[in-house]
């Protein structure tokens, strides 16, 4: 049984906390490519092919936003997920908000992933098309 290999686009995160993170996305099959500033955040989005975009906390909620609005406006299905600057905290802009405890946003991410997968599935099913 082969791992699906999950390749991420993190924004702005913090390097110690991104290479803390690393080690337990990698056993978990997750790549991530990461950039501190939007305008390599939007090289490396239309050069590559991710996954999940995933927007830190250290990013203004402004940029994090524009950011989100330029990658719908570029026609692009992928989840976008922030973590929280603080409990409680959620950015509507979003497809979801999760705390920085790195199981927490594994499993969110994790889960969204999956649950985007689950309705393309149903989309193609409804529309007699195959994936």
């Amino acid at each position: 049984m082969s791992m699906e290999i999950i390749v991420v686009l993190a924004v702005g995160l913090d390097w110690h906390l991104l290479e803390g993170y690393r080690e337990t996305w990698k056993s978990a099959g997750i790549y991530a490519v990461s950039t501190a500033t939007i305008k390599g955040a939007i090289e490396h989005f239309q050069a590559g092919d991710f996954d999940l975009v995933l927007l830190g906390h250290s990013i203004p909620a402004e940029a994090r936003e524009r950011l989100t609005f330029l990658i719908r406006a570029n026609g692009a299905k992928v989840p976008v997920v922030c973590i929280a600057g603080s409990p409680g905290h959620h950015d509507s802009f979003a497809d979801a908000t999760f705390e920085q405890n790195s199981s927490e946003l594994l499993n969110g991410m994790r889960d969204l992933l999956r649950n985007k997968a689950s309705m393309r599935t149903a989309g193609a099913a409804l529309n007699g098309t195959s994936i």
